[in-house]
């Protein structure tokens, strides 16, 4: 499958490695020169480009930066892609820490709700609670007993159908975490959040959820700048 990445940070390059060495032809662009990822393109073989064409006739597009970098990106990003493509979100709202306030998120509007309108296009949500060097090192294959589950959120099924198998297809048991507008069971702070748990237990953290942030995932007066 052609795959467009955009962000090449820790999620991004880690899915490069691994998209490349499961076949698929990748194109990956940070917001810099292309030149950049030269060290990426020498252990992966991806092909390092423009942003603006990361998503050219690409079946797949990831968008993997930071929340407050969504407003930044072209308002035609997407337009290359190929029809029928479908878009995943791997963000994270770290207002303390990174992002600052963005006023819709902390007024409860969930993370890839508000990167879907900002996109215009529709996201699933998937690759958001797992750690990079666990998405690098952690898939296994299907069957095998303690095998992490992702939890992939949505609203087109045959979209989901297709982030889903990806997810197997790199080692982890893909859980359906309901629509794009439940998809905060799986933000930050929750209990599905970085644990690495199997099928049954990324369902049972899912279903605990609360939509409430907790504190240190809320903008305060020591935020960074707006975005």
């Amino acid at each position: 499958m052609r795959i467009g990445i955009v962000g090449a940070g820790h999620i991004g390059g880690t899915l490069t490695r691994r998209l490349t060495e499961l076949g698929h032809e990748v194109s990956v662009a940070n917001s810099r020169d292309p030149d950049t990822l030269a060290d990426l393109v020498a252990e992966t073989g991806a092909h390092a480009v423009w942003m603006a064409d990361a998503p050219r006739d690409a079946a797949l597009v990831i968008v993997t930066i930071p929340e407050k970098r969504i407003v930044d990106l072209p308002a035609d990003l997407l337009a290359p892609a190929a029809p029928g493509f479908v878009v995943v979100d791997t963000g994270n709202y770290y207002p303390r820490q990174r992002d600052g306030e963005i006023a819709a998120i902390e007024q409860g509007t969930p993370e890839s709700v508000w990167v879907q309108e900002q996109l215009g296009h529709p996201v699933m949500k998937a690759f958001n609670n797992i750690y990079a060097e666990h998405l690098l090192n952690g898939g296994v294959p299907a069957g095998a007993e303690g095998r992490i589950a992702l939890p992939v959120a949505g609203d087109d099924e045959a979209a989901k159908a297709l982030v889903m198998a990806l997810v197997d297809e790199l080692g982890f048991d893909p859980v359906d975490a309901g629509t794009l507008a439940e998809s905060w069971r799986q933000q930050p702070g929750t209990p599905v959040y970085g644990t690495d748990l199997d099928a049954d237990g990324v369902r049972r953290a899912l279903a605990e959820a609360s939509p409430e942030r907790p504190p240190e995932f809320r903008a305060d007066g020591s935020t960074p700048g707006q975005p």
